[in-house]
């Protein structure tokens, strides 16, 4: 997914989520794994690994996004806990996990990596969670996918 800035979606993320849109700053897609309602930002930069790779303020605004599309799972699905960070041990571009947790969940309260397959969507709570999440971004998204 070039897009003529150098930039390109490595081909894990674009396999493993569902596109929801473009922020100013970044890619947002929806995690394929009905088991946690679960957003993954990436910066539209070239070469990004770290924040600390960016400049001040596509930091700023990175934080930004993160708290705006953290307000949106949190209108939509009322986790009990969100977590939000920046691992990259496995896709070094830079990205960022919002991911809602709830108690009873199938890894609550332990991480969710390692712990079961995916559960893939059916395809109407699929479209269901895309439109609502697009919805709560409305007005902010310079881009549906």
């Amino acid at each position: 997914m070039p897009d003529g800035s150098g930039f390109s979606l490595d081909p894990r993320l674009l396999a493993d989520t569902a596109v929801l849109g473009e922020l100013p700053l970044c890619h947002v897609g929806l995690m394929l794994d009905a088991r946690y309602p679960w957003l993954i930002l990436v910066p539209r930069r070239a070469d990004m690994r770290e924040i600390s790779d960016l400049d001040a303020a596509d930091r700023a605004a990175l934080i930004e996004e993160i708290a705006l599309c953290s307000q949106a799972v949190q209108h939509m699905f009322a986790p009990d806990k969100l977590n939000v960070g920046a691992l990259g041990n496995i896709v070094s571009q830079l990205h960022i996990h919002i991911l809602a947790r709830s108690k009873g969940d199938a890894a609550w309260p332990g991480p969710v990596w390692g712990h079961g397959a995916p559960l893939a969507y059916g395809e109407e709570a699929l479209e269901a969670a895309r439109t609502g999440l697009r919805a709560a971004l409305a007005g902010h998204l310079i881009a549906a996918g």
